[in-house]
């Protein structure tokens, strides 16, 4: 049995969003796994970030809220719900973010968990920095280990998402949430579960959504991650830079996964250099 994080962002409890969650949690539970929800906009969730999240401030005459984020991490003063988030993250095996697509982004209510919840120390900053080594970020840190997935909803046609549509493609669209938020700190993602043009959606399609839907969560433990390279995996030169020969063929965010044109000491997924360096 493993133990599934979901942190759900939708204001609406009838909308399909809120609906592919309680989907989740029953397909879930019912192949045996333990569940857990942070339900944002249900449990009144603050996206600001200031002074009331350090209960006891280090540093009172002016905010640098990434100190503060980091003294207060070390010190076990944080606020109560940024340390009981936090605990949720660790106690998880997966972690899987559902929310509605608004303007190219998550809610503001989600970027205010990430903000709030990913303190230094605890997602970031962690590990030692030297040579092509900065720390333990992208494939590595706290959260290793971890399986993470994007449920997202949204208005948009599939095509324009596309690697030639007006929107960007997808993978460029997720890059921040998908490398950014959620491999930073050391968690294997999936590909995203998207579902496109839900104004225009019946009830006559929901058993395909929910058969498609039940597939991927069937995957969780098992379907490849997204192949992002690990910083740390001997592909980026000592400015971060990726090294020469690496990417061929490709553009954009994309030569920042590994391809099978690699060259041979690269051929092994980042991960698996990463295990036979430890």
């Amino acid at each position: 049995m493993s133990k599934v994080l979901i942190v759900h962002a939708h204001p609406e409890p009838k909308s399909l969003t809120s609906a592919l969650k309680d989907f989740a949690v029953e397909t879930l539970e019912a192949q045996g796994h333990e569940v857990q929800v942070s339900d944002l906009y249900g449990e009144g969730w603050s996206a600001v970030a200031g002074w009331p999240d350090f209960r006891q401030p280090a540093h009172p005459d002016r905010l640098t809220y990434a100190a503060e984020s980091g003294a207060a991490f070390a010190a076990g003063s944080q606020a109560a719900e940024i340390e009981a988030e936090q605990q949720k993250l660790l106690w998880a095996d997966a972690v899987v973010l559902n929310f509605p697509l608004w303007w190219f982004s998550t809610p503001a209510i989600l970027k205010g968990w990430i903000e709030r919840v990913f303190a230094l120390g605890f997602a970031y900053g962690v590990g030692a920095h030297g040579g092509e080594r900065w720390g333990d970020r992208y494939g590595e840190g706290v959260l290793s280990g971890r399986r993470a997935m994007i449920m997202v909803t949204m208005g948009g046609h599939e095509a324009h998402y596309s690697a030639r549509g007006v929107n960007g493609a997808l993978d460029d669209v997720l890059w921040p949430i998908q490398h950014g938020v959620l491999f930073y700190p050391g968690m294997e993602v999936l590909p995203p579960f998207v579902v496109y043009q839900t104004h225009r959606l019946t009830e006559a399609d929901w058993p395909e959504i929910a058969v498609a839907y039940r597939r991927r969560l069937d995957g969780l433990f098992t379907d490849a991650p997204i192949p992002f390279r690990s910083q740390n995996g001997g592909h980026y030169d000592g400015r971060q830079v990726l090294k020469p020969g690496l990417g061929a063929g490709e553009a954009g965010t994309r030569i920042h996964l590994a391809q099978p044109g690699d060259p041979a000491e690269f051929a092994e997924p980042p991960q698996a250099v990463l295990a036979k360096a430890r």
